[in-house]
This record gives structure tokens, sequence and C-alpha cells, in this order.
């Protein structure tokens, strides 16, 4: 099964370089590395060059985060896909591996992990518990986390790729459009590492990000009275919450 690790870039020497790493480092064999660049001039470009695995570059690819992952997305040839940002990395060499191994005779298109949280250049677990997976528990709340997602790329096309038109729940919208296709492989291991600093998009405006999750939730709801009110009801609680925070 080959796998293809889409990785955005712009100006992101800082922190390519740990994730590059964590991919080179992966036994599984079989793994394309596909760059899409914004315009970097800050070395990311010549950085990218190193890299030891079979790679391509997407050059001067603008307009949007969901724009990048979609170009991504269109040049990758392998059998599953993932979208590893290049401020994230895999926690451990086996990673892809482990997750090509729970979706080899399956009939699920996609697979998600847990994450680690790097904050300050510590790794800290998450700070909260996520649920059992139902699509009603997702449609509740996101709990998956995108740098451990892994899609069959024949399921990531039939369902259209990422909606360019949102900001900051486009991955939101992507997992529920692919759970109403078939359940996935949940894994309970924590397999990557999502590094916050203040350039990250979704923790830098919360609320913003907070009122599109909730615009993408209502998209899927479906049209019945009472599920959409349970919904309202409890965004307008969290806003509350939020607000007062």
């Amino acid at each position: 099964m080959k796998v293809s690790i889409v990785t955005c870039t712009w100006n992101s020497r800082q922190f390519l370089p740990a994730a590059m790493d964590s991919v080179r480092r992966q036994t599984h064999a079989d793994i394309e590395c596909i760059f899409v660049d914004g315009g970097s001039d800050d070395g990311t470009l010549e950085l990218i060059e190193t890299m030891e695995r079979p790679f391509k570059v997407l050059h001067g690819v603008r307009g949007g985060i969901s724009r990048a992952m979609n170009e991504g997305l269109h040049a990758a040839t392998g059998d599953v896909v993932a979208h590893l940002h290049s401020d994230d990395f895999y926690l451990h060499d086996t990673v892809v591996a482990d997750v090509v191994a729970a979706l080899e005779g399956r009939a699920a298109g996609w697979a998600f992990g847990r994450i680690v949280n790097v904050i300050d250049g510590r790794q800290v677990p998450e700070s909260f518990t996520a649920p059992p997976y139902s699509r009603a528990a997702l449609l509740r709340r996101n709990f998956i986390p995108h740098p451990a997602t892994f899609v069959r790329r024949d399921w990531m096309a039939a369902a259209g790729g990422f909606d360019v038109g949102l900001r900051y729940a486009m991955d939101y919208d992507l997992w529920l459009r692919l759970s109403a296709r078939g359940d996935p492989v949940c894994l309970p291991e924590a397999l990557a590492a999502f590094r916050q600093h203040p350039g990250s998009l979704s923790s830098s405006n919360r609320l913003a990000a907070f009122l599109e999750d909730h615009e993408v939730r209502m998209r899927h709801v479906g049209p019945g009275l009472l599920d959409r009110l349970e919904h309202r009801a409890r965004f307008m609680v969290r806003r509350a919450r939020m607000r007062s925070a």
C-alpha cells in the first residue's frame, strides 16, 4: 500500500526539519512526499531538496490552506493520503506501517489516532479524553486530529477534498463527509505531534474557529427540528462560556 504524505509549506524552515525527519525515519517503504509551497524564500525549498524519499514540490500555490491541501491531493499517487503540516511531526518510526496494517484487509476508507500537543518545546498530552467514535459523537464535537488521520485516496476524491470556502473547519467538514460514507478505523495511540504556536491558524482565533465549526456542524445535522434545536442550544451554552472565560 503506497502512502502519499502532503506537507504544505510557506517559509517553514524553522520547524520543517522535524516533520521531514519523522517521515524519513518511517519503516514503511512505499511513501511519497508531496510538498505544496506558497512561495517560500527562507531556505525551505533548499531544505526540501535534501529529502531522502521520493518527493514532488508544487511551487507557488496560493489561495489558502484548503486549496494547498487539495493541490497536494491532486498530485498524490498513493493508495492512502495523509496531511502532515510543516510544523507537525510523527511520534515514532512505525506510524505509517501501523496505519497501513490497520487498513489492509478492511473495507474502512480512513483511519485516525491521537496526538500530543507541543507547547514551548514540550510534549503535552491532549487536554480531553476523546469519546468512542460514532457519527453522532462527531457531530457534537470534532475530536479527530488532522495530523493523525489517513484517508484512502479514492475516498478523499469521492468526498470532494477540502472546502476552499472554509478557513478553520475544513478538516471537520471533510471528516463529517467521510463519516457519511463509513466508519473509520480508530487507533487508540498517539501518532503525531501538533505544534501550538502564535502562527497556528486555529489556535490564533479560537472564537472564529468555534463559530465556523458550528456552521459546518449545522450543514451535516440534517433537517430534523429537534436535532437542530439541540445542537443550537449546545452552541449557545458553549459560546457563552467562551466569551466569559
